[in-house]
């Protein structure tokens, strides 16, 4: 039996090391150029660069906000679709334990009682009588011995994914993290914009005052009293708008968050909100093979090619192995007695013949490869697409900013003088009124780009596949 046992140790060792079925994988090329587009909007793409990739920074040093980086704690420890990604990748992972196992045999133990009673014309005595039989064995019950591959294809279809479910919850903490950083920053805006309709209401308010008094005295017309009224209500009704969206800025925020965000924690406007880091989009659209969505995508192409190897296993034989030692008595007390072992070792071999559903199967397996495949390429296109729009706004929205920054000293400067003028006599009422509005639209237009700029650093932080690698990726 020691023998038998070191025998079947051996076997183990090396179809364990044996090969599969499964065409061999080598990386499909990818079907993007291999440099970031150029052009107007991408002046200086292709300037190398001193700040450090995405890949190397953490949500930690990438918000240097202190604010913002205790919001992002909040939610990786309490936000729900982290933690059913998190669950997922514990279900896979146990899933994969159980095919890797399968390698293995299964070492268990049986105990069998029972009497019969056996008629006479089936007794080898030719007399009827009771039989009473007892047997305990410790064993291979049922062992598939993997001569072809199937049981490794399987093994490491799981394995990929695996992988690929935890290369899915990094991505979901990276958009995560990029989602509570936009959140934050748009609830920043509003609480900004809010901000600029209370003093405008103000400024309105004190402005309505004069032309009343005006109007009293004689020296303003009741139009002129009416136009300022109307600017007054519209004041009004951007306070009650902007007091909306900030509170919907808050919900969202509270939903990524996974909690109620202390209110020490949210920012008072844009402006106090420290910007986070610029980083390096690097030379060659490479970089996007690291990120987690991409790394995901091809995790379940090696899977489909995993199993096809077990669609291929299919058409040879499965040899399963048993092999059990024990003891047998025809009485309970006798087990143990010397002279009762036993042991037992058998095989079987099934071969099909004729079943069209394995050929069905291959071609299933194949046609999920072929889907698969188109699958990964299109991942890494949007990939593309999504890092070459952020390059185009992180190129050109600063020549907006500075654009706006300058009309708005500009629209402040003619309203200041159209109001200098009104008052004197010098012009009508509609100069301060024109005037009014394009200030107040050209202030609400740079706090709309200043938070864009904010937000496409935080959009390519994720889209470049932002956060510091972790060393999960291990053959298991």
């Amino acid at each position: 039996m020691k023998r038998l046992i070191c025998s079947l140790l051996l076997l183990v060792v090396v179809l364990s090391a044996g090969c599969t079925m499964a065409p061999k994988y080598s990386r499909p090329e990818a079907s993007v150029p291999p440099e970031w587009p150029e052009g107007l909007a991408y002046p200086d793409s292709l300037v190398i660069s001193k700040l450090p990739s995405a890949s190397e920074m953490s949500p930690q040093e990438f918000f240097e906000d202190t604010l913002l980086q205790q919001v992002i704690e909040l939610a990786l420890d309490n936000n729900l679709d982290l933690r059913l990604a998190a669950l997922n990748v514990e279900k896979v992972r146990a899933y994969y334990k159980i095919k890797r196992a399968d390698l293995f045999p299964s070492i268990t133990a049986l105990g069998v009682g029972g009497k019969s009673r056996v008629p006479a014309d089936l007794s080898p005595t030719g007399a009827a009588g009771t039989i009473e039989q007892y047997s305990v064995d410790v064993g291979i019950a049922s062992w598939e011995i993997d001569f072809f591959g199937r049981v490794r294809s399987e093994k490491n279809q799981a394995l990929e994914q695996y992988l690929a479910t935890e290369s899915a919850r990094r991505g979901a903490q990276i958009s995560l993290v990029s989602a509570v950083g936009q959140a934050y920053l748009s609830l920043a805006a509003s609480r900004e914009l809010l901000q600029l309709a209370h003093s405008t209401l103000e400024s309105q308010q004190a402005f309505y005052g004069l032309i009343e008094r005006q109007y009293k005295g004689g020296l303003a017309s009741k139009l002129d009293l009416r136009r300022a009224q109307t600017q007054v209500n519209i004041a009004q009704r951007n306070v009650a708008i902007y007091t909306q969206l900030a509170a919907e800025d808050q919900n969202a925020l509270n939903l990524l968050a996974g909690t109620p965000v202390p209110s020490e924690l949210l920012p008072e406007n844009l402006s106090s909100v420290s910007p986070p880091r610029d980083v390096d989009p690097g030379l060659s659209s490479t970089v996007l093979l690291n990120r987690p969505d991409i790394m995901a995508a091809e995790h379940q192409l090696k899977a489909a090619y995993a199993y096809i190897g077990v669609a291929r296993a299919a058409f040879f034989p499965r040899i399963s192995l048993t092999a059990l030692a024990g003891t047998a008595s025809s009485a309970l007390s006798g087990l143990f007695t010397s002279g009762s072992d036993t042991w037992r070792l058998g095989s079987q071999v099934a071969l099909p013949i004729f079943d069209p559903r394995i050929h069905a199967a291959l071609r299933v397996t194949e046609a999920d490869q072929e889907i698969i495949l188109t699958q990964y390429q299109k991942t890494i296109q949007v990939a593309f697409k999504e890092v070459a729009d952020a390059l185009a706004v992180k190129n050109t929205i600063n020549q907006q900013v500075a654009a706006q920054e300058s009309l708005v000293e500009a629209t402040d400067e003619t309203y200041s003088l159209a109001q200098k003028r009104y008052t004197k006599g010098i012009d009508n009422f509609l100069s301060v009124l024109d005037a009014h509005r394009s200030l107040y639209f050209s202030q609400q237009v740079l706090v709309t780009l200043r938070l864009a700029k904010l937000a496409n650093q935080v959009q390519l932080y994720a889209v470049l596949g932002g956060g510091a690698m972790t060393a999960t990726e291990t053959n298991q």
